[in-house]
């Protein structure tokens, strides 16, 4: 698989990887087909899993390479990894408050950023967009970084990302879809909806893939700043939602199992 992915533009690489993992949320959103309800422990379940995955995620595959570049480049080793961090976090927090969305569970009288009159399936699938920006642009930016012969990134690492992006979106699409269901809505609707939160992926993967080839340069601050947009969506989304029905321990083996199953998937591949 390595060697006929490394026959396309890396531009290409992305989208495929990105496709590969839009089309796993809307497997997971198919899960509405087969069942109207999943008990919240189970859906509590995945989004700790979710954050278990994109916590790995953050390190070995952006964090990490960021570190290893800034000293293969001759830059002040801390400074790329800690600007692109922070700008990553600050960018997904401007998104957050102008983008109108709606988390899970809450009334729409709840809703947060600017003030739509848009219906709350539209709020609660934008609300699982927002996880799938960083998600999108990590991926393009890893497969960047292999075209641009970075020595610390390799196409098994970043194919390794993808799958694990890919597994995480799984429990999303399913946690979007089945949620939708009970609101009254149809199963098509339900899974049109579950399935369409991912599609902003391929989007910023092959932005984040073309952004990496025009500016080398950049590499460094791209891959701390999706390892940053990634974190903030962990901390002000995924574990507070995972959270706030009592299935604590749940929650937290989860993200146990998905830090675990992310970290060695890029250890073995990467």
């Amino acid at each position: 698989m390595f060697e006929w992915l490394s026959g396309f533009s890396p531009v290409t690489q992305a989208l495929f990887a990105t496709l590969f993992t839009w089309s796993v949320t809307a497997l997971g959103a198919a899960m509405v087909f087969f069942f109207k309800t999943v008990e919240k422990k189970y859906l509590d379940g995945m989004l700790g899993f979710a954050a278990g995955v994109m916590t790995a995620a953050s390190f070995w595959s952006l964090l990490a390479p960021a570190i290893d570049l800034s000293e293969e480049m001759g830059l002040i080793i801390w400074v790329p990894p800690l600007v692109g961090f922070l700008a990553g976090g600050v960018f997904l927090r401007l998104i957050d408050l102008v983008l109108p969305h709606l988390h899970m569970g809450e009334d729409i009288e709840q809703a947060e950023g600017l003030h739509t009159q848009w219906k709350k399936s539209i709020l609660l699938v934008l609300a699982i967009t927002l996880h799938n920006i960083p998600e999108g642009l990590a991926v393009g930016v890893a497969f960047g970084a292999v075209a641009a012969g970075i020595p610390s990134a390799s196409m098994a690492g970043a194919v390794a990302l993808a799958m694990g992006i890919g597994l995480q979106n799984f429990p999303e699409g399913t946690a979007i879809s089945v949620p939708l269901r009970r609101e009254g809505l149809s199963r098509g609707k339900a899974f049109f909806y579950g399935q369409l939160s991912g599609i902003v992926e391929p989007m910023a993967g092959v932005l984040g893939a073309a952004l990496v080839l025009w500016m080398r340069p950049i590499l460094p601050y791209a891959l701390a700043f999706a390892a940053g947009a990634m974190i903030f969506v962990v901390v002000e989304e995924a574990i507070p939602e995972s959270q706030n029905s009592g299935n604590t321990h749940i929650a937290t083996l989860g993200a146990m199992l998905g830090f675990a199953i992310m970290m060695s998937l890029d250890v073995a591949l990467g």
